[in-house]
């Protein structure tokens, strides 16, 4: 008896990035973004719109053609995101989404496409006094390179992570490092990435960071000078000098221009470290994990001996306090004037209390960086150096999954993002490898027109929810302001 072969499973091509997969019926391709669906390309997650009329709490209202009334409010009910929509790859096609609707009278279009990023990074903030690594530092996850460490900025560490070269200019491991990396942080998930000669740290969006296995609690309330600034009143009286210990600025309030306001005596004391201005001293230990961003756990370490010429006494009361208020002690001088620890007089706890009270949560904070070149402008215009004029004359409005964004000055339409604004899951990425982000240009019916927009693809918001686009039609509503969850697929 002779065998019947099984018949070939057809696979179909899909062009929505550069990878080009090959797709069996019912498989999706390297991006898990698009899938063969009965022989045809059908984008797996849904279009997001958003909705005024949804409300934190409220169920979805079924937002496909069946309950679909045919009308704008004033308030611009709903707003196309390019979440879901597709992209413009190959070079050339419009965007896969071009909006029309009328709003306060005036009849605008939104363009919606889901760029592909090659060059593009996060800038991330993380609230923490602890050293992290120096600057320029390379920082790695998974072994890999992914970026650096950049300046300190006030009470926070950054990193500059991605970028173009580290995309494709390094290994293919290097890449797909990055690219998890990044994909990872623009979705607000948690990753854990290691500072050369530094810390591991463990970054989320909106979350407090953990750094070597510590989680961060507070951000500090400001460098050792401002903290004497802000407090010197309270400790009028109830102590002879006060130590605020800061790795870039400790303050001395007996020194200090708000104590010398105050009236305060000279104590005779000696900070080891280089002096700036009276009562502001740097350099007072290295970086670290412990007191006010330094390697020290004895804050005396710090001090050199005390001087009875100028003021230095037995039983002069001391204390020491980081800036965050997790780190106090308190001494008073014996007769050989040297300090001696004794338990925090009750007096000077609401001090330190107010000093922590102060002190904002630690968090950890990612904007998403990318500039919009290629297929993407021309997606939008056949004359693409018009657009980029228009959002520089800011006669285009450019979002980012419907958040607004930054557009960085000079050459090009750089924009740059709060991920936490955004909707979750907005990024997607192709094994190219490069990062997936929504963006939207809304302008003018008549500005479109003025570019060279693709007036002959505009579509309704009625047509768009009814037949939806290249790459299928299910759509999901979310609320535009403080509820930006998901509700369900309408269809």
């Amino acid at each position: 008896m002779t065998e019947v072969p099984s018949p070939k499973i057809e696979k179909i091509r899909c062009d929505a990035c550069p990878v080009m997969c090959y797709v069996a019926d019912g498989r999706t391709g390297a991006c898990d973004r698009y899938a063969n669906i009965d022989g045809r390309i059908i984008r797996c997650d849904p279009l997001t719109i958003f909705d005024n009329r949804i409300a934190a709490g409220d169920e979805i209202k079924p937002f496909l053609v069946a309950d679909w009334e045919g009308h704008q409010s004033e308030q611009q009910e709903t707003f196309v995101t390019a979440i879901g929509a597709g992209t413009t790859y190959p070079d050339y096609k419009p965007a896969p989404f071009i909006v029309g609707q009328e709003i306060h009278g005036t009849d605008m279009v939104t363009v919606v496409t889901e760029a592909i990023f090659s060059y593009c990074g996060v800038k991330v903030k993380i609230d923490t006094d602890r050293h992290l690594g120096h600057e320029s530092a390379i920082v790695r996850h998974n072994g890999d390179a992914i970026g650096q460490v950049m300046t300190s900025e006030y009470g926070s560490q950054m990193l500059s992570l991605g970028g173009v070269d580290h995309f494709t200019g390094g290994t293919k491991a290097e890449g797909r490092a990055t690219c998890d990396a990044l994909l990872n942080l623009c979705n607000r998930q948690a990753v854990e990435l290691t500072i050369k000669g530094g810390s591991s740290v463990v970054v989320q969006a909106g979350k407090p960071p953990i750094v070597d296995g510590i989680h961060e609690q507070r951000m500090r309330v400001g460098c050792g000078s401002a903290t004497i600034g802000m407090f010197a009143s309270q400790w009028l009286g109830l102590v002879d000098e006060v130590v605020v210990v800061d790795d870039h600025i400790t303050g001395v309030v007996s020194e200090h221009q708000a104590g010398k306001v105050l009236g305060w005596n000279s104590t005779g004391i000696k900070i080891l470290g280089r002096r700036s201005t009276p009562g502001r001293y740097f350099q007072v230990a290295d970086p670290g994990l412990s007191w006010g961003g330094t390697n020290i756990d004895n804050p005396l370490e710090i001090l050199g001996p005390w001087n009875a010429k100028k003021g230095a006494q037995s039983g002069l009361r001391l204390l020491m306090v980081s800036t965050t208020g997790e780190q106090f002690a308190y001494f008073e001088l014996n007769d050989d004037l040297e300090p001696v620890e004794k338990p925090l007089p009750e007096t000077l706890k609401k001090s330190v209390g107010l000093i922590d009270e102060n002190c904002e949560p630690a968090l950890c904070s990612v904007m998403f960086m990318g500039g919009a070149g290629g297929s993407l402008r021309s997606g939008v215009t056949q004359n693409p150096i018009r657009l980029t004029r228009s959002v520089k004359a800011k006669n285009t409005r450019v979002t980012c999954g419907g958040a607004q964004v930054y557009i960085w000055p000079g050459g090009g339409i750089t924009v740059m993002v709060d991920v936490m604004t955004m909707p979750e899951n907005s990024f997607g990425y192709v094994p190219t490898p490069a990062l997936v982000a929504p963006l939207e240009f809304t302008m003018s019916l008549a500005e479109y027109t003025s570019l060279g927009g693709h007036v002959d693809k505009v579509r309704s918001v009625a047509d768009v929810l009814e037949h939806g686009g290249e790459y299928g039609n299910s759509a999901r509503g979310i609320a535009p302001n403080n509820d930006r969850r998901p509700r369900e697929n309408s269809k």
